[in-house]
C-alpha cells in the first residue's frame, strides 16, 4: 500500500512537470563570443538539475573515499567486539556446563578485547583450576592489573580457589589484601573462615565464627561444630602446661564451657595433667545443662583420693543424679566405682551389678566386670573374681 501511494505521487509529479513545461515558452541564451547558445528554459533547468546531481555524486564519492579507512577501522572494531562478546558468552555457558576446556578456549578469544579482558581472565582462571592446571590459573590471574576494576573479583576468586586447593597461607594473603582495600563482605569472611580452619589458626576461626553469627551467615549447627573443633584444638595444644591450660579454658565463654563436647574435651585434658579437681568441676556444671555418657566416664576417671571429702561429694552427686536416671548404666558404674574406691563394698557391688544388667555397650560390660572382679578379689572371693575377669576378657573380644 505504501509503495502504491509513492508511485502515485511520483506519477502525479511527472504529469505536473510535463504540463508545466508545455506552457513554459521561456528561453535561455548563453553568450561566449564568438559563440551563442540558445536553450529552452525547460532544457536549461533539466541540465542544471543533472549537473547538480553529478556534482553531488562526485562530492559524495570524494567524501566516502576519504572516510573509507575510518569506516573499515570501525567495522573491524565492531567485529572484534561482536566476536569477543560472543566468546565471553560461550565461555560463561561452558563454565557453568562444566566444559572447562571449551570455557578456557573461549576466554582466550574474549580476552582480545580490553573491555572483556578482566572477566575473560576470571573465566579462564576458574576453568584452568577445575582442570588442575594451577600454573595456567595463576597466569590468568596475573593478567588482571592491580588497577583493574576486576581487582576485588580476582582476589575473592583467588581466595576461593586457593582454599579449594588447600593452600591456606596463600589464601590468607589474598584475604589480607582484600581487608586492606576495605572489602569485608560475607562471602570473603566465609572463605577466610575456611582458610583459617585449614591453617589451624583457631583464635581467628573463633573470631570469624562470632562475626558470621552476628550476620546470621552460618547455620547454627555448623557454627557450634566449628567452635567445638576450635576449642578442642586449643585445649589440646595447651595440654602440657597447667597454667596455660587454665588460661585458655577460662577464655572460653561460660555458655560454651557448658557444651557437653567442650566440657568433655576440657575434662579429658585436665585429667591428663592430673588436675582432677578442675575436671570434676567442669563435668558437674556441664551435666546440669545436658547429660552425656562421655562426661560420666570422664567423671569416673577424675575420682578423688580415697577417704577425701571430694570423693564423698562425688558419691553424693552421683546418688542425686541416679534418682532421675535410675537405669543409666554409665552412672551406675561410676557410682559403683566410686563406692569401691571408698571401700563401700555392698553399695559398690549393688551399683555395678545394676550397671552390668542394664549395659548394652561392650566397653561398659567390660569395665563393670573388671570392677566386680577387683571387688571380689579385695574381699578374698577368688572364684567370683575369676568369673568376672573371664567375662571381662570375653567382652574385650567382642
Amino acid at each position: 500500500m505504501r509503495l502504491f501511494i509513492r508511485l502515485l505521487i511520483l506519477f502525479a509529479l511527472a504529469v505536473g512537470l510535463a504540463v508545466g513545461a508545455r506552457f513554459n515558452p521561456g528561453n535561455v541564451v548563453l553568450f561566449y563570443p564568438p559563440y551563442r547558445i540558445d536553450l529552452s528554459l525547460n532544457f536549461f533547468l533539466f541540465l542544471t538539475l543533472v549537473l547538480f546531481i553529478l556534482l553531488y555524486l562526485l562530492v559524495r564519492t570524494i567524501v566516502t573515499t576519504q572516510n573509507m579507512p575510518k569506516k573499515v577501522l570501525e567495522y573491524r572494531q565492531n567485529k572484534r567486539e561482536r566476536d569477543s562478546n560472543k566468546a565471553l558468552r560461550e565461555g560463561l555457558k561452558a563454565l557453568f556446563e562444566g566444559r572447562f576446556g571449551r570455557a578456557e578456549k573461549a576466554a582466550s578469544r574474549a580476552i582480545e578485547l580490553p573491555e572483556n579482558a578482566g572477566l575473560a581472565a576470571l573465566i579462564g582462571a576458574r576453568a584452568a583450576h577445575h582442570m588442575s592446571q594451577f600454573d595456567r590459573r595463576d597466569s590468568w590471574f596475573s593478567s588482571i592489573n592491580q588497577d583493574s576494576p576486576y581487582k576485588t573479583a580476582r582476589l575473592v576468586s583467588m581466595t576461593e580457589l586457593l582454599v579449594d586447593q588447600h593452600k591456606a597461607d596463600e589464601a590468607l594473603e589474598a584475604v589480607q589484601e582484600l581487608n586492606a582495600s576495605g572489602t569485608r563482605h560475607i562471602q570473603v569472611l566465609r572463605w577466610a573462615l575456611k582458610a583459617n580452619q585449614q591453617a589451624k589458626k583457631w583464635p581467628e576461626v573463633l573470631k570469624l565464627v562470632r562475626t558470621l553469627d552476628k550476620h546470621r551467615a552460618l547455620h547454627p549447627s555448623l557454627s557450634n561444630r566449628l567452635r567445638e573443633l576450635a576449642y578442642e584444638d586449643l585445649l589440646k595444644d595447651h595440654g602440657h602446661d597447667a597454667e596455660s591450660l587454665r588460661r585458655v579454658w577460662y577464655e572460653i565463654p561460660a555458655a560454651d564451657r557448658k557444651n557437653r563436647f567442650v566440657a568433655f574435651t576440657g575434662a579429658t585434658v585436665f585429667n591428663g595433667l592430673g588436675l582432677c579437681d578442675d575436671a570434676r568441676g567442669i563435668i558437674e556444671k556441664a551435666l546440669v545443662e545436658e547429660w552425656d555418657d562421655r562426661l560420666m566416664r570422664a567423671y569416673r576417671i577424675a575420682s578423688a583420693a580415697e577417704g577425701s571429702a571430694a570423693l564423698l561429694s562425688q558419691i553424693e552427686h552421683c546418688e542425686q543424679w541416679s534418682i532421675k536416671r535410675p537405669t543409666d548404666p554409665e552412672l551406675a558404674l561410676t557410682l559403683g566405682a566410686l563406692c569401691l574406691k571408698q571401700k563401700l563394698w555392698g553399695k559398690a557391688q549393688r551399683h555395678m551389678e545394676r550397671a552390668l544388667s542394664d549395659a548394652n555397650e561392650p566397653r561398659t560390660i567390660r569395665e563393670a566386670n573388671l570392677k566386680l572382679g577387683q571387688l571380689h578379689e579385695a574381699l578374698g572371693q577368688t572364684e567370683d573374681a575369676a568369673q568376672h575377669y573371664r567375662q571381662c576378657a570375653l567382652a574385650t573380644m567382642l
